[in-house]
């Protein structure tokens, strides 16, 4: 393989724990911000997933691709890489979640060609997007919780500090769905753990930074990724409702996305060196 991929990413010690950014496909990422100056546009995703160990796929939410697009994204990736994928927002808009069943179904249908590189599914409610809890139910009922006898993990992110209460927590963990943790100034942000795995989207790089964020910002985003991993639950988050330390070792997806985009590749890769050395 050419040099520019021989370079694979800092292990995290814990291969439960997921670093890396939203997309692949960003113009100032190349030339030498993370992409080489030589790499062909065609090997970006080859090169990413050697140096992060997870990437959002982003485009989703503006359309599903074909199965042979995931199965080519697939093949391209090394072993133990994981996507995640925001899900359609032709979905997330509807004003009748009840009834986007069928089309839940053939996103997660086409979705799951990426096999075992599938690592969650990401359900985001932007802004104005405001679901009663009871519209919620019926909505994460219809998410399927397995694909081509894989099991599934589905993530939900609302942006709408009002619907984070003790009764969403309850919807959530009757069903093993995560409320995603946002470090952002701009959208609510709580830590409450509510599957048996937790998913976090980092949006507060500054491009006057190199690396995005201070050193002890990334500190402080591996330690409470160890915590998560480690069956903790962060104190020095918001929660809605008691913390939930109980000792269950949890899976972790943890993207750096937003923001200062052009610094989150070497933040992602800031953090996979502190959770590799321990």
């Amino acid at each position: 393989m050419n040099d520019l991929f021989d370079s694979a990413p800092a292990t995290t010690g814990q291969t439960r724990i997921h670093v890396g950014i939203g997309g692949w496909t960003y113009a100032p990422w190349r030339g030498g911000m993370f992409y080489p100056e030589k790499l062909v546009q065609r090997r970006e995703l080859e090169y990413a997933s050697r140096h992060v160990t997870a990437i959002e796929i982003n485009g989703t939410y503006y359309g599903a691709q074909k199965p042979d697009t995931y199965a080519r994204w697939r093949d391209e990736t090394p072993p133990g890489f994981v996507f995640t994928a925001k899900a359609p927002k032709r979905i997330m808009a509807s004003r009748r979640l009840a009834g986007t069943g069928a089309q839940v179904e053939d996103f997660v249908g086409g979705i799951a060609t990426l096999g075992d590189r599938l690592g969650a599914i990401l359900w985001q409610f932007d802004r104005g997007q405001s679901p009663s809890v009871d519209a919620l139910a019926d909505f994460v009922a219809l998410l399927p919780r397995k694909a081509d006898g894989r099991r599934l993990r589905h993530a939900l992110e609302l942006r709408d500090a009002a619907l984070f209460t003790p009764e969403l927590l309850a919807l959530l963990r009757g069903q093993n769905i995560a409320l995603v943790c946002a470090g952002s100034d701009e959208h609510p942000s709580f830590g409450d753990l509510t599957a048996d795995f937790a998913y976090a989207r980092v949006m507060q790089a500054r491009a006057g930074l190199a690396e995005g964020y201070t050193p002890a910002e990334l500190d402080a985003w591996a330690e409470r990724a160890r915590s998560w991993s480690t069956g903790g639950d962060p104190d020095d988050l918001a929660h809605v409702g008691p913390r939930l330390a109980d000792g269950q070792p949890r899976e972790v997806f943890l993207f750096f996305i937003a923001a200062a985009k052009e610094r989150n590749p070497a933040a992602a890769q800031a953090l996979l060196r502190r959770l590799s050395a321990g």
